[in-house]
């Protein structure tokens, strides 16, 4: 995906609203591109995990003890607590159709950091928004 088009896309992921166009570039710079399967297993729960996932195209399908819990479509996030602290997956992610995705692993967002101080506030924001949607129970 040129340049360009992949800042576009990164523009509508709900992780990263709010950056400047600057920043975008910058995350674009970290991210890599993959093609996966439909069936291909993103994520597994209970094993260690060091990768977020960006759906640039397609589904997944997300569950935790064996129980669906969430549907995932182009411009969602799967993994985003592996950027925070790496550790055990808390649920399994598994794609629904053949999918475009936009890896980020936690080595290249922490320097990310160092460079884009707003992406720490954006991932932060969308992870409480997860726990709250998650837990509403709990949230507060």
């Amino acid at each position: 995906m040129a340049a360009d088009a992949k800042v576009k896309a990164l523009r509508g992921v709900s992780l990263f609203a709010g950056l400047r166009d600057r920043d975008l570039e910058q995350v674009a710079k970290l991210v890599d591109e993959i093609d996966r399967p439909s069936g291909y297993v993103l994520t597994r729960e209970g094993e260690l995990g060091s990768q977020a996932f960006v759906l640039a195209s397609g589904a997944a399908k997300v569950e935790r003890d064996g129980r669906e819990i969430a549907r995932v479509a182009p411009g969602q996030v799967v993994g985003e607590m592996a950027l925070l602290a790496e550790g055990p997956r808390t649920a399994t992610a598994t794609l629904t159709e053949q999918s475009h995705l936009f890896v980020l692993a936690h080595r290249e967002f922490h320097s990310l950091l160092d460079t884009v101080p707003a992406v720490r506030e954006c991932v932060l924001t969308e992870v409480a928004r997860r726990l709250r949607v998650l837990e509403p129970d709990k949230a507060n």
